[in-house]
Parts: structure tokens; sequence; C-alpha cells
């Protein structure tokens, strides 16, 4: 239902190619000869992650049982408006993020972290390549360690090293071309034209993004509601959530559309599935389902005849 207005309306834009997002690009070659299965293939891929975002809620004890809440509430959020049901990079790189947010959940229950922190930093860095501003989230796993308690340098070092490890057979690849300094070109033209910009903000992204924020807050206002879960270590998986949160925030002023940087979008579903789990009373999770679903089903449909 939220994905039939794109093939309606035939919503594909390639104008996101970049020198610095090499596997978007790949991706975007293959799938360029008919936009109907540019659009289909991002479907399923959303469809995937979808699946894969539960199962990370279900496994970290961030919802209160094995449900489809935590799909639900990913599915609603990162599909709010049409300009997010298309094939665009941050959703190619949602797939390696959400196995790097899983990977530093775990590591809080891991006695020796060091292979899963390796592997952290190649997710991040195969989620660099499909859309370069992801590199952000250094920050939120630096924080995220000292949140952990895994404070020791060399801890810090692993997840660098396993960020760097994909670049090296990249660039590697690009010299037996003859390429390389081409594309480090890119990456300099990239770094030395990056800017913050409120230029994607209009009326409708300001009030939808306002709603959502606002929402957030309301355990902190009525706690009443809640009986959140006293595990120490799920409660300190919700402050990391906070700092992506935030985090989330400061990148929506980077690229063209907000909507389309999503980081603030997979943190505010993780929050949100988590409060929805620990609502005293079940039928205020369904209200909120109910009103939620035909805001977005509005976003999507109401476009088509106007």
């Amino acid at each position: 239902a939220l994905w039939v207005p794109s093939f309606i309306t035939g919503n594909v834009d390639v104008s996101w190619r970049s020198p610095v997002s090499p596997l978007y690009n790949l991706l975007a070659d293959l799938l360029d000869f008919w936009p109907p299965c540019m659009l289909l293939f991002a479907m399923l891929l959303m469809a995937f992650e979808v699946m894969f975002f539960n199962s990370i809620q279900v496994e970290n004890q961030l919802n209160t049982k094995v449900s489809t809440l935590g799909a639900v509430v990913f599915l609603l959020v990162m599909n709010l408006m049409p300009v997010q049901t298309t094939f665009y990079p941050f959703l190619l790189a949602l797939v390696f993020l959400l196995f790097f947010i899983n990977i530093i959940f775990l590591t809080y229950q891991t006695a020796h972290p060091e292979l899963y922190l390796l592997n952290a930093g190649v997710f991040l860095s195969l989620a660099t390549m499909c859309y370069f501003p992801t590199l952000l989230l250094v920050v939120w796993g630096v924080i995220s360690l000292s949140i952990l308690h895994r404070g020791s340098l060399r801890l810090h070092v692993i997840p660098i090293l396993g960020l760097l490890l994909p670049y090296f057979f990249y660039f590697s690849f690009l010299f037996l071309r003859g390429d390389l300094l081409t594309v480090l070109q890119a990456y300099g033209d990239y770094f030395s034209g990056f800017s913050f910009s409120v230029a994607g903000f209009d009326r409708w992204r300001l009030m939808v993004l306002g709603l959502l924020l606002l929402v957030s807050l309301i355990p902190v206002f009525f706690p009443q509601l809640y009986s959140f879960e006293k595990s120490i270590a799920v409660r300190t998986k919700v402050r990391m959530t906070i700092v992506l949160l935030l985090l989330g925030v400061v990148m929506l002023f980077i690229g063209e559309d907000p909507m389309q940087t999503g980081v603030f979008f997979v943190a505010l579903s993780v929050l949100f599935s988590y409060q929805l789990s620990y609502l005293d009373k079940l039928k205020w999770s369904n209200i909120t389902f109910i009103l939620f679903l035909l805001l977005v089903l509005a976003f999507h449909y109401v476009p088509l005849f106007i």
C-alpha cells in the first residue's frame, strides 16, 4: 500500500549517483534499464530491512516479547513520505548500518568484542560506499563504546581498522585500473564542498519532523503510562539510541532532502517501538498505530489527487 503510488508515478531518480558512493552507483547502473525493476528491488530491500530491524529489537530485548511491533513501526517511520519510497543511497546503506548498530549493541554482552568491533567497522565502511555521510556514525561508535565502558584505546582503534579495510581493497582496485587519482580528487572535492544546509526543509517536512520529535518526548511528560524494562543492558542501549537520535538530527542538514537522510528515522524507530512495547494499556498502542497509519497513507495518496 505504501509503495503503490511510487509505481504509479514512476518515482525513480538516478541523480544521486556520486563518485563517493561506488556501491550505490553499481546497483543503480544494473537496475537503470527499467524503472519498475529498480522500484521493485528497493521495495524488497525495504522488506528485508523491516524484518531485520524487528529481529534486532527482539534480540536486544527492546521489545517486551517476540512480535512484529518493531517491524510495523520501522516500516511506517521509514516510509513516511513519497520521497522515501524509491531507490536512494541511504536505503542501500541502511542494510549495512543495521548490521553495524546490532553489532555495537551486542558488544555489551561480549567478553572479547575485538572481532565484533572489526566487523562493525567493515559494515560501516560498506555503508559509506553507498551513502558517504554515514561516516559521521564513527562518532556514535566512539561514544557508544564509552557508554558500554569499553574505553580502552585498543578497542577504539579496531573498528577504525575495519573501516579502512574495504577502502584498502577498493583503492587498490582503482590503482590497478589507473583511476585512483581521479577518484581521490572526487573525494577531495566532496570534503571541500561539504556543508550543512536548511534548503531541504519546507513546511510539511518541518511539521512531520517536529511531530515525531514531540511524540518521542511523551515518556518524559507522561511516565505513568509506561512500565519500562529495568534491565541495565536495555537501558544502556536506549541511552545509546538517544545519542544516535541526536546525531541523526545533525545529519538531517546534510544533503538535498532531510527525509532521505535516515539515521534520524532509524533511531526514532528504535525508541518508538520500545515505548509502544512498554505501554501499560494495549488500547493506546492500537490507537497510536491506527492514527499513524492513516497519516502516512494520506501523505502517499493525497498527492495523487491534487
